[in-house]
């Protein structure tokens, strides 16, 4: 468990005199920095740096620990954050596992959690739990009717077997085989192995005519690479976990003609003029690459840009109640997420409600397609 203090903003010290400092907001993040998604945490690190100083013109102090991609480790940190750090509400994870441990001491702390994954729970233990991605049913969605496009019938899956690849494809398989496609077989490997190559050989054996990789990150191109060389010519398919450049960097040419679906961020330039997110997203991209590169964007980082606009809204309808720092003002403030109406980010236009913390609608997902080397979008 590794503490980063990217920016910790600190009052003067007539000011921390005063007790102004007291009414400072602390947000804590919790984000896989290292261990195997770390191809996700770490964009969202970067994002967090961007941050401003203030929201909604109030001081934010921000606290990022590393999770190492350890649901036990995430458990500790948000335990930390609630009692010893007094934080406002926790952010994090990006990676499922992580996020749905430290869904439970959200719960139990009355801190709202602002979670970076589509982490599914149980009925009526998300009350705490606010989800930023798109869920797995919304980008299922947008995968179905393009498969139905393409005419496929018949789709392997192969994913993980942690809580990421078991939600998709509880969500997934019956959406599809309403759409009328078979999916079989289902093979699943670990986020940390470094072969597929059993399960790739039953898969390109079976030679549906698709196959679904459940998979983030640079770890998103391993199984791909491995069903090329079984020698796998039908048409490949991946989640918005591998919304980055990452899998074209490891994935080479194995990755060619991939569909991968995505948030609407990753695409600002090519969006329709009127996509309610063009704005947004161009806004996301331009301040992100600024920072750390041409091309460095991704589904990730986006998140993050998001949550600031999420808290500018949020804030000034949970500081009329109470005073940060307070479990008064924690309770405020997971109100207030359910009170924000329509709010357009840069990965699409959410609203979340007391019925659902998920907020986005069926047609959020975009598809695109690896080009040369890049993500061009799916007309």
């Amino acid at each position: 468990m590794k503490r980063l203090s990217f920016r910790t903003l600190v009052a003067t010290a007539a000011l921390a005199a005063s007790g102004a400092a007291l009414a400072d907001v602390t947000i804590g993040v919790i984000a896989p920095l290292t261990g195997p998604a770390s191809g996700l945490g770490i964009p969202v690190g970067n994002h967090v740096k961007l941050w401003p100083k203030e929201i909604a013109g109030q001081k934010v102090n921000v606290i990022v620990m590393d999770d190492a991609t350890d649901p036990t480790n995430g458990v500790k940190i948000a335990k930390r954050f609630v009692a010893e750090d007094k934080v406002d509400v926790i952010m994090g994870s990006v990676a499922t596992p992580v996020a749905a441990a430290i869904s439970q001491v959200a719960e139990e702390s009355g801190t709202a959690q602002i979670a970076w994954s589509p982490v599914a729970l149980p009925s009526g233990k998300d009350k705490w739990v606010f989800r930023l991605p798109q869920s797995n049913a919304v980008m299922s969605h947008a995968v179905i009717e393009h498969m139905k496009k393409q005419g496929i019938k018949s789709v392997g899956f192969l994913g993980y077997s942690d809580a990421y690849g078991e939600t998709w494809l509880v969500d997934f398989k019956p959406m599809a085989e309403k759409a009328g496609i078979q999916v079989g077989p289902v093979e699943r490997f670990a986020r940390a192995d470094t072969s597929v190559t059993g399960q790739a050989l039953k898969l390109a054996s079976a030679n549906p005519q698709a196959i679904l990789v459940v998979a983030s990150g640079s770890g998103a191109a391993m199984p791909e690479m491995a069903l090329r060389e079984r020698n796998y010519k039908g048409t490949i398919y991946q989640t918005h976990a591998a919304a980055t450049r990452d899998l074209m960097r490891v994935g080479g040419k194995a990755v060619e003609g991939t569909f991968v679906v995505s948030g609407p961020a990753v695409l600002a330039e090519q969006l329709p003029d009127s996509h309610p997110s063009k704005g947004e997203a161009i806004k996301y991209v331009q301040q992100y690459e600024k920072a750390y590169g041409p091309g460095s964007r991704n589904q990730f980082a986006a998140h993050a840009y998001d949550s600031v606009i999420i808290m500018e809204k949020a804030l000034p309808i949970a500081l009329k109640t109470a005073k940060p720092g307070t479990p008064e003002f924690r309770a405020a403030l997971r109100d207030a997420f359910e009170q924000l109406g329509r709010t357009v980010l840069s990965h699409g236009v959410l609203n979340w409600t007391a019925q659902d913390h998920w907020g986005y609608a069926p047609e959020t997902g975009v598809m695109m397609k690896v080009v040369d080397g890049q993500f061009k979008v799916e007309k």
